[in-house]
């Protein structure tokens, strides 16, 4: 890389551009930066990352990666780039917002939920593909299929552990995991992002815990699946 910068230096020098060996050293410690960040153990961590925060909270991780890349704390892949625009973020902040106090609520964070249920799914497969994007078209399957699925078992566990602790009459119960599950989304993408290798056996610890959750709280995941079942039957029999 050192060898790099003195040629691409010598070379400015010769167009009559003199760059001082400072300058030129920061901006290659500044690209070797950039680079190492977007490598491939990174861009599946980033691609797993979205695809499982969205189960939990899609317009927060719009929101966060989108700011993320305007204050340059993370290159975004071109795919990701127009979650940099000025409307994306407006309208991304404004749910986030409206997601956080309906989340707080018992039983309306459980309707909020059955609303969002075909949203959060293939939305997180979107932003795992668009890791990738037309760069990779094989990488930009996997990664959208990953995404999914874990978007998917994300929200399943979500909707089922909020079906069970919405069964105790006091309210706190359900404000403290809808907290945690605030601070789960933010630390998921920071550490996608600082620290892939980490993620990838923190996200491997949450599958389990996850996987353990839906069988201890079988019957409130039936339950889940017969209110959704009744809920869109009946928006078929309005419609």
């Amino acid at each position: 890389m050192d060898t790099l910068w003195f040629n691409i230096v010598q070379w400015l020098h010769t167009l009559g551009l003199h760059v001082d060996g400072g300058t030129a050293r920061a901006v290659g410690d500044a690209a070797a930066t950039v680079t190492a960040r977007l490598d491939m153990p990174s861009l599946l961590a980033l691609a797993a990352a979205l695809g499982w925060a969205s189960g939990f909270r899609l317009y927060a991780v719009v929101f966060l990666v989108g700011m993320m890349g305007v204050l340059g704390w993370m290159p975004l892949p071109s795919g990701l780039a127009m979650l940099q625009h000025p409307l994306v973020l407006m309208v991304s902040g404004f749910m986030l917002m409206v997601e956080f106090f309906a989340d707080k609520v018992p039983w309306v964070d459980s309707a909020w939920d059955a609303v969002h249920a075909f949203i959060r799914v293939p939305a997180g497969a979107a932003l795992a593909y668009g890791v990738f994007g037309a760069d990779n078209a094989t990488m930009a399957v996997v990664a959208g299929l990953l995404g999914g699925s874990l978007s998917a078992t994300a929200l399943a566990t979500k909707m089922t552990t909020r079906a069970a602790v919405n069964t105790s009459p006091e309210p706190f119960s359900n404000w403290g995991l809808s907290f945690f599950e605030d601070g789960l989304v933010v630390a998921v993408v920071w550490l996608a992002t600082q620290h892939p290798v980490a993620f990838g056996i923190a996200l491997v610890v949450m599958v389990v815990v996850s996987v353990l959750l839906l069988v201890v709280l079988f019957k409130f995941l039936r339950a889940v699946v017969r209110r959704l079942s009744s809920f869109f039957s009946g928006s078929a029999k309005v419609a």
